[in-house]
């Protein structure tokens, strides 16, 4: 069964963050499966809630996310993977709209303008934005990530499977 969860997990390595892909691994493989009247194997009863992380990180104002709040829960969720990572000072943070300075592993420093379009490079460089690169955005930190650095793919997979031997070792 742990087999199946980690091929689960390892499906969703760019789009979900260690803390929750960490803490839905242990969710999975803490519950034993059971079997629905059909027959159907299920790791939760259906009336459970589901409730979704990302939303609790989330403050909405009005209509509109706060980008700053936003910003400082995507500093959190990946720290332990970059050698840096803050938000930027340089700059008037608005309601919608947080730059996020963040030098990888590898040593390449990078400015990222959060948005509710996602998140994209902006300047190659802390506190630099270049208004003529048009870079693609990306939903979540990790997809970026994933595609900017090979020392953060690194750090993400040690870390689950850190996580999955914690597990393996409680006998779960």
């Amino acid at each position: 069964m742990l087999n199946r969860e980690f091929s689960g997990v390892n499906a969703h390595l760019t789009e979900a963050s260690p803390r929750r892909a960490l803490s839905g691994l242990e969710a999975a493989t803490s519950q034993k499966n059971t079997t629905s009247g059909e027959g159907m194997e299920i790791d939760c009863q259906p009336e459970e809630p589901v409730i979704s992380s990302f939303d609790e990180d989330c403050v909405e104002l009005g209509d509109v996310k706060d980008m700053r709040l936003e910003a400082e829960a995507v500093v959190s969720d990946v720290l332990f993977a970059v050698a840096e990572m803050h938000l930027s000072q340089s700059f008037n943070s608005a309601r919608d709209v947080a730059h996020i300075n963040v030098e990888t592993k590898e040593g390449n420093r990078y400015c990222l303008e959060l948005t509710e379009s996602g998140l994209r490079v902006v300047g190659y460089a802390f506190d630099q934005v270049d208004e003529d690169l048009n870079t693609q955005y990306h939903e979540t930190v990790y997809s970026l990530l994933d595609k900017l650095s090979p020392g953060y793919r690194e750090a993400f997979g040690n870390a689950l499977l850190q996580r999955l031997e914690q597990l393996k070792q409680n006998g779960q």
